[in-house]
């Protein structure tokens, strides 16, 4: 199984890392992609990672799913035409969309919440409610192929129910 998370700089540093993490040792193959390939980005706090590819190289097929972190990184991210066509593509092919924390602004910019339940940061409600999606506050939400939590806390939830929702296909 192979796993996409996007990187750049300004994202949230525990909900790259713990994913990344704990995918890897559940056996899964986790590319990190971000706007170059071989770029060195810094989160919030100033972990950094350097992305293994660049965003407008991949196909969304050679993907089983994507993790989009939080952080200021999904405002930019959400403005990239190619971002936003790889996360619908994704979508539509049934696979996993799993976003925490102000992640789910990309899936609100891709247009792919609408009738989905999710959970976020308090701070991104309206939004999501305003794309038509149910907003709901609870640790994780799992609706059909979408994972969502609120907040580093919530990690632990969030890692589960996305290799759960592996585990049940």
């Amino acid at each position: 199984m192979k796993i996409l998370i996007f990187v750049g700089d300004e994202y949230e540093d525990l909900e790259v890392q713990y994913p990344r993490l704990r995918l890897r040792e559940a056996g899964f193959e986790v590319v990190l992609a971000g706007p170059g390939a071989g770029v060195l980005y810094h989160g919030k706090h100033g972990y950094p990672v350097t992305s293994d590819a660049a965003i407008a190289d991949l196909d969304p097929g050679r993907f089983d799913g994507l993790v989009i972190p939080g952080g200021w990184l999904p405002d930019r991210l959400r403005r990239d035409p190619r971002v936003l066509a790889l996360t619908k593509a994704i979508h539509d092919a049934h696979k996993l969309v799993a976003s925490i924390c102000h992640g789910p602004w990309v899936d609100i910019s891709a247009r792919i919440v609408k009738g989905y339940r999710y959970t976020s940061s308090p701070a991104i409600r309206d939004d999501l409610e305003n794309a038509g999606a149910t907003w709901t506050d609870q640790p994780v939400v799992i609706d059909r192929n979408r994972v969502s939590s609120r907040r580093p806390d919530d990690l632990p939830e969030f890692a589960r129910a996305i290799l759960g929702w592996f585990a049940a296909r």
